[in-house]
């Protein structure tokens, strides 16, 4: 039996449709107000057709999913907190347009138990099945014993 939190194999899924009130809001928190984002008339004229997302928004979404992943582990807080080191290989692979249902697949794929740390894929699709995003996400399993 391992003495860590999670193994390889563990997954979790988050679903949402992105609506125009998820991109506007995050537009006015970072301030990334681009025209891809904001201007379905001058979107039109792309070979998207339409407004899409912030890919960071995406990101979000990805950091969701491993908070719902450590919410289903057992017995943390007792010893150990998890924390975020970052991700890695973030790829926006298709656009995501207001009104798109995007699931985020994480799923844990190496544990570094001297470390400490754990590793997932994660993976965004469409409601098309198609993905259109990809990343790595770094766990960092730190001790609670304040010194």
């Amino acid at each position: 039996m391992s003495d860590f939190y999670v193994k390889v194999g563990d997954a979790v899924e988050v679903a949402k449709t992105i609506g125009e009130s998820d991109v506007y809001v995050y537009a006015g928190v970072t301030g990334d107000f681009s025209v891809n984002h904001m201007n379905e008339q001058f979107m039109e004229k792309t070979s998207y057709g339409h407004r899409i997302a912030h890919g960071a928004l995406l990101v979000g979404f990805m950091s969701t999913a491993s908070t719902k992943m450590i919410d289903h582990v057992q017995g943390i807080g007792d010893a150990e907190t998890p924390v975020s080191l970052g991700y890695d290989r973030v790829r926006f692979i298709g656009p995501v347009f207001f009104g798109d249902t995007i699931t985020v697949q994480y799923t844990i794929t190496a544990i570094d138990p001297e470390r400490r740390r754990s590793t997932s894929d994660i993976k965004v699709v469409n409601q098309k099945g198609e993905t259109v995003a990809v990343a790595q996400h770094i766990l960092k399993w730190v001790p609670n014993d304040r010194k």
